[in-house]
């Protein structure tokens, strides 16, 4: 991401990555100095004069090994980025025929929150569309409940089938002896039983 001359430049990153803050210098010749501030309180946080560099861990700590100065450009990397790192990124070129200063506004979001540069409006809570409406989480979680109840029906009509068995079996074998009572007494009346 890069500015220009006094301008104030909206930088967005997702914790954990990393973000470089570009100036508009190609090379940084000796004696030429560049200083990276952070903060309201303009804390220096980065140095480098061409020939040698400094880099502070920043207020707090915050920023130690992860911040990285380009010894050519000028441009500053804060690697591994923290929620902490939110806030105003100042820089102060001062080159042998000029000075300017280029201001940065990041802001650190975290992984669980949307990027506010890209997320204008809440999420949608349809469906996703390429989900067909039968595989969206929300259906799925019928499919138990489906299963559960169709095994229920299905044991209901086993039992109601047994109890019909028995009931047709035990009636048949009712019939089976009054048929044979009456019988007896048939053929005892015809004098064939004694």
């Amino acid at each position: 991401v890069s500015a220009g001359s006094d301008a104030m430049q909206s930088v967005s990153v997702k914790e954990g990555d990393s973000v470089t803050l570009q100036i508009n210098v190609t090379e940084i010749q000796k004696d030429d100095d560049i200083q990276w501030r952070f903060g309201t309180n303009g804390a220096l946080i980065a140095q480098t004069n061409g020939v040698t560099k400094k880099i502070l861990d920043g207020p707090d700590g915050r920023f130690k090994d992860r911040l990285k100065l380009d010894h050519q450009t000028g441009s500053l990397t804060i690697t591994n980025t923290r929620t902490t790192d939110s806030g105003l990124y100042e820089v102060e070129i001062s080159l042998s025929s000029s000075e300017t200063k280029h201001k940065f506004s990041v802001t650190v979001y975290a992984t669980t929150t949307p990027d506010p540069q890209t997320t204008s409006h809440p999420p949608s809570e349809s469906p996703s569309p390429y989900l067909p409406p039968i595989l969206h989480p929300v259906s799925v979680s019928v499919f138990p409940k489906i299963f559960l109840i169709s095994a229920a029906a299905g044991s209901l009509v086993i039992v109601v089938v047994i109890v019909m068995f028995c009931i047709c079996r035990k009636h048949r074998d009712t019939v089976h002896e009054d048929e044979t009572q009456a019988a007896a007494k048939l053929y005892k009346h015809a004098g064939l039983i004694t």
